[in-house]
């Protein structure tokens, strides 16, 4: 089971580093660990394993690496589950050695983002796994913890998804509320048209097939089939016929994901993936000797 994701790009240390800190900084307050400073001596040496206690996919191990480094440089973490691989209960993912003080001290912090992010991954990889056999692909949303989204949509890379708009400013998505508030999907779609550069792509969110009809008309680049049945996303499908990139969206679950992926869309997205993902479970454990 320790197959990974081949494709999946690690983010820059510039970019996770910052965010790593701030929440090492978080967790140190104003004196440090009071307990490890009290009990723990500063030439003990010791070995550590990072394990699962559950199956899932691993992601995280930089936000790991960079809390042991931050809190002493002469920490080594050898990853042997790099991100994207699918772990069985009880597979070691990396090793850890050097200052016992230093380790107990990051423990918490690495274990906090690699449990959230493994959990982020195999969270997509279920959804990913319900719409095997289909074309679509499964992404993310800016439903995301405030910080974190970064980390969290590499997660969801590592878990064989891709993302959606990273923020505001690198798509245009017209929701329902953005077309009441001008007056019609054809008015928004040719004010963003004007607006915006010959890079940027436009989505619209259709609930209805005469909404889809409008947004073709409009000439959107993608259209989001919002809270659709499956048998309604099967005619928007062929309403579509190509001529612009098909996202469902609106409660899809392990449950519902197949049948969603069988109605011929591209993408499904779905928030929970990020927003209230389960975390994984994983552990630090000393080794004796």
């Amino acid at each position: 089971m320790s197959a990974s994701n081949p494709s999946l790009v690690p983010l820059p240390s510039l970019l996770v580093e910052p965010i790593v800190r701030a929440a090492l900084t978080e967790d140190l307050g104003r004196a440090g660990d009071i307990t490890t400073s009290s009990i723990v001596p500063a030439s003990a040496r010791v070995r550590a394993v990072i394990a699962t206690r559950q199956p899932g996919v691993v992601a995280g191990l930089e936000c790991a690496a960079i809390a042991f480094r931050l809190l002493d440089p002469a920490i080594t973490l050898t990853i042997q589950r790099p991100d994207g691989s699918r772990v069985a209960a009880g597979d070691v993912v990396a090793s850890i050695a050097g200052p016992a003080g230093a380790i107990l001290t990051a423990e918490r912090v690495a274990l906090n983002f690699l449990c959230h992010l493994s959990g982020v991954a195999t969270a997509t990889a279920s959804l990913v796994d319900g719409a095997k056999g289909h074309r679509a692909r499964i992404t993310c949303t800016r439903k995301t913890t405030p910080g974190l989204r970064a980390l969290e949509k590499h997660a969801v890379r590592a878990g064989g998804g891709v993302s959606h708009r990273f923020g505001l400013d690198d798509g245009v998505l017209i929701k329902d509320n953005h077309i009441e508030a001008v007056g019609g999907i054809g008015v928004a779609v040719a004010r963003a048209r004007q607006a915006i550069g010959h890079m940027v792509k436009i989505e619209v969110e259709v609930e209805t097939l005469s909404d889809l009809d409008a947004a073709l008309a409009a000439g959107v680049d993608a259209v989001l089939l919002d809270n659709m049945t499956p048998a309604v996303m099967t005619e928007a499908v062929a309403k579509i016929a190509g001529r612009a990139v098909s996202e469902a969206s609106g409660r899809i679950t392990r449950d519902t994901v197949a049948a969603v992926a069988a109605s011929g869309v591209d993408i499904i997205s779905a928030g929970w993936i990020t927003h209230s993902a389960a975390a994984l479970d994983l552990g630090l454990d000393f080794q004796k000797g």
